[in-house]
């Protein structure tokens, strides 16, 4: 007789007890999830654009969930700070990375990141955007985009950036590819600044959001000839997108997406998937987005990860063609 039969017979129950135990308890940790405060961090100045879109998210994820989710700034390195903190984070849902789109284009710009973008973040969704208008001076002898084109291909367009691989900058160097101009790019230490230089007719263009563009545009102190996203501005309806006005598939709005650490559980996902969903559908969330001059998206956990490798490959091509390196 094989004495060692019935002990491996009773070490083989335990083990597959334990395991069902071990699945009861993590489909009970998800389904009550969370029952303690959940953090979402983000990169960019505490009253900032990105900093007030995740307070409007975190405010209505509070309600649903009955817990307290904290929003903290962890500004540095161009929301890298942020972003390597979460990374390092246990996949477990309470440690959150609020992102905009250069959370692709980063790498690029920065060498020696202490993260991959893509490998070191679970994607949970996307949930709003905006886009940026073309501007110029009125002064400019140019009332539509493609005689805007015209002008800089003859060499006479200068183009303020809130900084070197800024967003503006990135939308202006896109437009550069495809339409074969050149632009003369002038930084400055902000969009508001910026903004002022075209104004005053120190440059001549640049890429705004919406609520620092539309209120100098309707008082003709700008002239709006273009916008970078996928559809028109709803406060500028006569002016075409950039893909409109001749160059079919430009876009180049500023998105924001939630991020979790690398291998977070399917499920845990799905539900976060679906709260956020649920938050930013709810009417008073859509009003105070729109308000804050974005749009909410509709992206799911599987579309913003297919959004997220074609962003990374599309910016990572401008920023070589161009040798555009972070100042």
């Amino acid at each position: 007789m094989n004495i060692n039969a019935p002990i491996a017979r009773a070490w083989h129950g335990i083990l597959i007890a334990v395991a069902l135990i071990g699945c009861h308890g993590a489909l009970y940790a998800q389904d009550s999830f969370p029952n303690r405060p959940v953090r979402l961090l983000q990169g960019y100045a505490a009253g900032g654009p990105v900093d007030l879109v995740s307070r409007i998210l975190g405010d209505k994820l509070a309600e649903i969930w009955g817990k307290p989710v904290i929003v903290e700034s962890r500004v540095g390195a161009v929301g890298a700070i942020a972003a390597r903190d979460v990374a390092r984070s246990a996949p477990d849902g309470y440690t959150l990375l609020v992102v905009a789109s250069n959370h692709v284009q980063t790498p690029f710009l920065t060498p020696n990141l202490p993260f991959d973008p893509l490998k070191d973040f679970t994607p949970i969704r996307q949930y709003a955007d905006v886009p940026m208008i073309l501007v110029v001076n009125p002064s400019l002898p140019v009332r539509s985009l493609a005689e805007f084109i015209s002008y800089a291909v003859a060499g006479k367009v200068t183009m303020a950036t809130s900084g070197t691989g800024s967003a503006p900058h990135l939308a202006a160097a896109q437009l550069a590819g495809r339409s074969n101009s050149e632009f003369l790019y002038i930084p400055y230490g902000g969009v508001a600044p910026g903004k002022v230089a075209v104004m005053s007719g120190e440059v001549n263009a640049m890429f705004l959001a919406p609520p620092l563009a539309v209120p100098s545009v309707q008082d003709g102190k700008l002239r709006a000839l273009a916008t970078s996203g996928l559809t028109r501005w709803r406060d500028l309806p006569a002016v075409p997108t950039v893909a409109e006005a001749g160059y079919p598939g430009y876009e180049a709005s500023v998105w924001i997406g939630v991020l979790g650490p690398a291998k977070m559980p399917p499920e845990l996902v799905a539900k976060l998937d679906r709260d956020i969903r649920t938050a930013v559908q709810d009417p008073k969330v859509q009003a105070r987005l729109v308000g804050a001059g974005y749009d909410s998206l509709d992206a799911g956990a599987a579309r913003f990860q297919e959004i997220l490798k074609e962003d990374y490959t599309k910016w990572g091509n401008i920023i070589s063609r161009f040798k555009i390196g972070a100042q």
